[in-house]
């Protein structure tokens, strides 16, 4: 599968690969700070990575979450 991201193509393991890099950054940053992430939160995480979740839908499902 491809996914369109402007005028760039790039291929679902491109998508996944950026994704996985951006959540693990996201964690070494909560990690540095002295917390680790809930069960809950890396399962939101996964479905993210794996593309069953939207960048919208991540941060809106994490929200759920903590407020």
């Amino acid at each position: 599968m491809n996914v369109s991201t402007g005028s760039k193509v790039i291929s679902h393991d491109e998508e996944r690969d950026a994704r996985l890099r951006a959540i693990n950054f996201a964690r070494g940053s909560v990690r540095f700070e002295g917390f680790v992430l809930s069960a809950e939160v890396e399962e939101i995480n996964r479905r993210f990575i794996n593309g069953e979740l939207t960048g919208d839908e991540h941060i809106a499902a994490i929200k759920d979450i903590v407020t």
